[in-house]
């Protein structure tokens, strides 16, 4: 557990093992890791050593930190797959200002599944190969957390409201094009919160989501930054978002509605523009859709575009992650001008909200998601999350529609803590 240039090197190995059940069933109660959708991905516990990093630069030093590691390390991978080998689940602040900084964690243990195939990772410090054998967890149960009281955060709802007539007045005096404002909810519970109650509660409900935990932050993101994965690099973007109502026939007519929405197809295009830009100067050939399908989720639908590309250089995952953050889905556009503007009238620091969240292994490949429909977990005391949310405010936007597209984004986690 080590930010410090290492004496000895890292260790790692990596085998074939049979079908160990759901991955997240796998998981201790203390510092748990997940990267999960549709069953499938990686977990992981216990901690070799961490990298975290602060300020600006805050990417490029966790990716030095990284590559200069995984440099030196001893690797025996009898798979072979994206995400074999010494792999790092990270999770980095929106802002360089927060202290929340970035953090990569490599743990003692990983345990992965791809299609029919899964794999245990172990690693450790110095020349000793790590065992190959899967080590028994204590088999804790799963501990529910009591009532949970719900609390404004850094603004009220009607302050909130405030601030987006705000962003639309600057935006309808062409300031900027669009900004995404984000709120904050705090919870607190009756007993310290067990985040695999949590985690097994969003994989259910949301198994299209990419279910994650890292270093207290936990949640479920539809939204995938960037998928490094040997040459190919994928963005979804997601920008544009409706209730469900649980009435299917009615569902198709929102859908409907979604797309054709002017204000919302415009936020999307901001969103999409800023990710093939960011991405171009990396790839050598890219494919951007002309326009966006509609993601169902179980309680809101989002317009959606998939860009995909072939990498030309090697920049890492968390390299082009770094590039593409913060786009236009999270932060606004022109993004110095919005990125201002939420600093000025946001009200809060953001913490690792809407920052990248996700892993990276030894070649660089790996998958980011941004960190959405999340919580993060008091690191002092257990009881205590901040829960957040955003929209993006265009030209277009309504303050009450907004509010009210905020709870809509809140629901998982609130959801997730209430047993609802």
């Amino acid at each position: 557990m080590t930010t410090a240039p290492l004496t000895v090197p890292l260790v790692a190995r990596t085998v074939p093992i049979p079908d160990p059940g759901p991955l997240l069933g796998l998981l201790p109660r203390t510092g748990p890791l997940a990267w999960v959708r549709r069953r499938e991905g990686l977990v992981g516990w216990g901690e070799t050593l961490r990298i975290r990093t602060t300020g600006v630069h805050r990417f490029a030093d966790a990716e030095a930190a990284w590559l200069d590691l995984v440099d030196h390390a001893v690797v025996r991978d009898e798979v072979g797959l994206p995400g074999t080998g010494p792999v790092a689940f990270g999770s980095f602040a929106f802002s360089p200002g927060s202290a929340a900084g970035g953090v990569l964690v490599v743990p003692e243990v990983v345990v992965g599944r791809r299609g029919d195939q899964w794999w245990l990772t172990t690693t450790s410090l110095g020349r000793v190969v790590p065992s190959a054998t899967l080590p028994e967890t204590e088999n804790e149960p799963v501990l529910w957390h009591g009532e949970v009281t719900f609390a404004d955060g850094a603004r009220t709802a009607v302050d909130w409201e405030s601030v987006v007539a705000e962003a639309i007045r600057r935006i309808g005096a062409g300031a900027l094009e669009k900004v995404v404002l984000a709120r904050d909810l705090e919870a607190y519970a009756e007993r310290p919160v067990d985040v695999r109650a949590l985690l097994g509660r969003l994989a259910n409900r949301y198994p299209g989501c990419w279910t994650f935990s890292v270093d207290g932050l936990v949640g479920a993101t539809p939204e995938m930054l960037v998928r490094r994965e040997k040459g190919l690099v994928t963005s979804r973007v997601l920008a544009g978002t409706i209730r469900r109502t649980g009435d299917d026939e009615h569902d198709l007519a929102l859908a409907a509605s979604l797309a054709r929405s002017s204000k919302d197809g415009e936020e999307h295009e901001y969103a999409v523009r800023s990710v093939a830009d960011a991405l171009a100067p990396h790839c050598t050939s890219m494919n951007v859709p002309e326009s966006p399908f509609v993601l169902h989720l179980a309680n809101v639908m989002h317009l959606a575009t998939d860009v995909t590309g072939v990498l030309r250089d090697d920049t890492t995952s968390l390299g082009l992650a770094a590039a593409l953050h913060p786009s236009a889905a999270v932060c606004g556009t022109p993004t110095e001008v919005a990125a201002s503007v939420i600093s000025e009238i946001e009200g809060m620091d953001r913490d690792r909200y809407a920052g990248p969240v996700g892993w990276m292994d030894a070649q660089g490949d790996g998958e980011w998601g941004i960190a959405l429909r999340c919580a993060r977990v008091d690191g002092e005391d257990g009881r205590r999350l901040r829960l957040f949310a955003g929209c993006g405010i265009v030209a277009g936007s309504d303050p009450e529609r907004e509010l009210a597209e905020s709870n809509d984004k809140l629901v998982p986690m609130r959801d997730a803590l209430s047993g609802g």
